[in-house]
């Protein structure tokens, strides 16, 4: 079987055994945006039509190739949601020369009222159940970073924190940014970043303190993008984690997750690390309960 993973701004390709093992892989910067006129059948076959010419004609899309702005969508799947369900609501797409499923994205509404969505995490997060066990917490790092909630074997609600993508924004379209100059990340920065989510007071307040601590010689250019990544997801960590902590099963690349883990742990529970083949081993879980019509 081939797995894809299919999202805004990459793919990447699994060639699997019938036992979830990665025989081949691939990627390239062809995201969906990148995709002019619809033509995703032709890439497609342009990325994989070697291993269709030797034999594989089973091939899995997850991800945003499933959306509204991709080949075809696939509808939000409600949670609860484990592989069976999500298996059983593959869409099917024509494509010459193989059977072509789409993953469903998953829904959740929370206790207000407000739906949650996600698209391609769920293959993840199908990846690790295994090692999760019955219950759990998963955390999927990113621009929109996933919290999932895992009962019973499968995602049974999940809610979304824009962090990711608020760090870019503060940073490159706000007065914050003009005082942060580029560099790695600084560790001793980060860490005060996240003390700081622990005192009194509102996100938009702390933020604002990036920049009176450049002004008053408190934090130096090269420490406050670490600082305030530190705040963001400190932040997020503490509205995240249930009471009383416990474990943190974080699935993504693996200096976020190591930031996310920093966080995490300082903030009193336990984080798991898991490879980022974790995709790779949910489209090969899916892959076993779909409806194969070749």
């Amino acid at each position: 079987m081939i797995g894809v993973d299919w999202g805004t701004s990459s793919f990447r390709a699994f060639r699997l055994t019938p036992g979830g093992i990665v025989r081949d892989r691939r990627a390239a910067p062809r995201g969906i945006l990148a995709i002019e006129g619809g033509h995703f059948a032709e890439e497609l076959l342009r990325q994989t039509g070697d291993w269709i010419a030797d034999g594989e004609t089973r091939i899995l899309l997850a991800g945003m190739i499933g959306s509204r702005q991709g080949w075809q969508e696939a509808p939000y799947l409600a949670c609860p949601a484990g592989a069976p369900e999500i298996a059983a609501a593959l869409v099917p797409v024509p494509f010459d020369g193989a059977d072509v499923l789409l993953v469903p994205g998953l829904t959740h509404t929370d206790a207000d009222g407000t739906p949650e969505v996600m698209r391609g995490e769920e293959t993840q997060l199908v990846g690790v159940l295994a090692e999760i066990g019955a219950e759990g917490i998963a955390c999927l790092p990113g621009s929109h970073s996933k919290w999932a909630r895992i009962e019973a074997g499968r995602i049974e609600s999940f809610s979304t924190y824009l962090s990711g993508e608020a760090f870019a924004a503060l940073r490159g379209h706000t007065i914050l940014g003009r005082m942060m100059k580029d560099g790695p990340t600084d560790p001793a920065a980060f860490d005060r970043g996240l003390a700081r989510a622990e005192n009194p007071g509102h996100l938009l307040h702390h933020l604002f303190g990036v920049r009176t601590l450049g002004l008053f010689g408190k934090l130096a250019e090269t420490e406050s993008a670490s600082y305030l990544s530190g705040l963001l997801i400190g932040h997020e960590v503490r509205a995240a984690l249930p009471p009383g902590g416990g474990a943190v099963h974080l699935i993504g690349s693996a200096p976020l997750c190591a930031l996310y883990a920093r966080a995490v742990e300082a903030s009193g529970a336990v984080a798991f690390i898991h490879d980022e083949d974790a995709a790779a081993r949910g489209l090969a879980r899916i892959g076993k309960d779909a409806p194969w019509s070749i």
